[in-house]
């Protein structure tokens, strides 16, 4: 067994499960019982924190922007060249941060807003459609990549720059404290972090796999004429745990970069082909309009309350969405950490915010104009069916739409696969650096705990569908969760604030860059 194995905290392990598999079992005997409690508790949650979430990720694209641009953005995160292409680091970030049900979301996410607009818009009418992909694009654009990386980067610094060991977040929160001794209650707190972080992974995948599963599964089986059933979605689970767990045990540059920058082609040339065979004009016109909309009222949409009417739209989307962002974040930061190894601050703020973002208007805005232009002109009821609640059938009537329909099923069905089994693979990654004790810069975890944290990430949502726990129920304790991190990343960035200074507020932006520009060259590129 390697070092890291040896160093392996049992105990965050035994309690994280233990603690994941009561609330299952406890959801599953009483579900109407743990609906009611879950939906109160987010409710309340949402009321009382709902506006400072906003406030919260809209103040982080500001203070990102303003980072990026200072001297602070030159500073280095760690020693040598970076560890892989600009490409590869973009797409793993990008697998990592979105999962397959992405890919649902980009096909019916306009016609919710259509069928319930924001801003005092009536249903139906023209400016519904051009606001439901202005909205679309924003819930997965700047904001989104914000949260993702304002937590990101206290964990980065502290890890390639400050040389701490500890990959996880408690680890951040303990060095920040400095040379403040170790309490009893520092401990149990360090604890509850953690275990935190391993419950929001584990009931922000069970969201993903809820939403996947059933949507790759129905549409391959309308393919080949037969009923999605359980059965199918077992089978399904089983051939992407089986691909994820390799990548998995052979390690992120044998398997995840590799899968990743595939998976990556592989969208963009499916995003091409549906763009050039498609409704050409219709997408592009689309796309320009609504990112339109979106940059001239990124303000407005990002600080949207609706305080007479309280319609809901804010707390049920916007807010919904922040604090779905915020639960991945833990797991997103520490996989960014370790592969942004020999980047500059400015350069992981650009290509996350930026690249990132850019990513996801690509592929909404094609798969969303699609979808849009079949509803607009009769060929398929969209909006009609997402309101019913069959927004799967949705996307297998829009693909059915298109010239070579099967080859492109196919395709999407593969794109949806591939989505999935990276983000599982990174945290299955970041789950075994959090349950290793002093991961050191250059350690991975052991093979053997990422692919314990693969079983286990496959089993438990498995293992949901199978008895039909409630997933709503689960998806709103993981949200709710997200709250006491809000003021973990509070801390953190705090913290990564202090450490800056304290390394870098008397050395000029030049100074930093020079550093920078020999610390690269210190440590020849592997």
């Amino acid at each position: 067994m390697s070092n890291t194995g040896k160093r392996l905290d049992t105990l965050l392990l035994s309690i994280s499960l233990s603690f994941v598999i009561a609330i299952v079992a406890g959801l599953t005997i009483f579900p109407e019982k743990g609906n009611e409690i879950a939906n109160y508790l987010f409710g309340t949650f949402n009321a009382v924190f709902g506006t400072p979430v906003l406030l919260l990720v809209f103040g982080s694209v500001i203070f990102l922007a303003a980072l990026g641009i200072s001297k602070y953005g030159n500073i280095r995160l760690g020693e040598g060249n970076p560890e892989y292409t600009t490409f590869a680091w973009v797409s793993m970030m990008i697998c990592a941060g979105l999962g397959s049900a992405t890919v649902y979301w980009a096909f019916t996410e306009w016609a919710y807003y259509f069928n319930a607009p924001p801003l005092g818009v009536q249903t139906g009418t023209t400016a519904a459609y051009e606001l439901g992909t202005a909205y679309n694009l924003f819930h997965w654009g700047f904001s989104a990549w914000a949260a993702y990386c304002i937590v990101s980067l206290p964990v980065a610094y502290h890890f390639h720059v400050r040389k701490n060991p500890g990959l996880s977040l408690s680890a951040v929160c303990t060095a920040i404290r400095g040379d403040k001794p170790i309490t009893p209650l520092w401990r149990v707190i360090s604890r509850v972090i953690d275990v935190i972080f391993i419950f929001t992974i584990f009931g922000a995948l069970s969201i993903t796999l809820g939403v996947s599963v059933p949507m790759v599964s129905e549409i391959l089986s309308s393919l080949i004429g037969i009923e999605p059933t359980f059965n199918v979605n077992l089978v399904l689970i089983l051939i992407i745990s089986a691909f994820f767990s390799l990548s998995s045990y052979v390690g992120i540059q044998k398997g995840m970069a590799r899968i990743s920058s595939m998976n990556t082609y592989l969208a963009i040339g499916f995003c091409i082909a549906v763009f050039l065979i498609g409704p050409t004009m219709f997408i592009a016109k689309s796309t320009v309009n609504g990112l339109g909309i979106m940059l001239q009222d990124f303000v407005r949409m990002s600080l949207y309350t609706d305080p007479v009417e309280n319609g809901g739209f804010p707390e049920g989307w916007t807010i919904f969405y922040w604090l779905y962002w915020i639960t991945y974040t833990p797991f997103v930061s520490i996989f960014v950490t370790k592969i942004s190894k020999g980047r500059s601050i400015r350069g992981v703020i650009t290509n996350m915010l930026l690249s990132g973002s850019a990513g996801c208007f690509f592929f909404f805005g094609i798969l969303g104009g699609l979808s849009q232009s079949a509803n607009v002109n009769g060929l398929v009821d969209v909006a009609g069916l997402v309101a019913s609640g069959e927004g799967n059938q949705a996307i297998v009537q829009v693909m059915n739409s298109l010239p070579f329909s099967a080859i492109f099923i196919v395709l999407f069905a593969l794109v949806s696969v591939l989505f999935l089994a990276t983000t599982l693979d990174s945290a299955a990654f970041t789950m075994a650096a959090t349950s290793t004790k002093g991961l050191k810069e250059n350690e991975e975890p052991s093979p053997m705990l990422r692919l314990f944290w693969c079983v286990m990430l496959a089993a438990v949502p498995l293992a949901m569908m199978f008895i039909d726990a409630p997933l709503n129920t689960i998806k709103t304790c993981a949200i709710v969760t997200s709250i006491p991190l809000m003021f973990i990343i509070g801390y953190m960035v705090y913290g990564f604030i202090k450490w800056m200074r304290e390394d870098f507020a008397l050395t000029s932006g030049e100074d930093i860059l020079r550093q920078s520009r020999q610390t690269a060259d210190a440590v020849p590129a592997e």
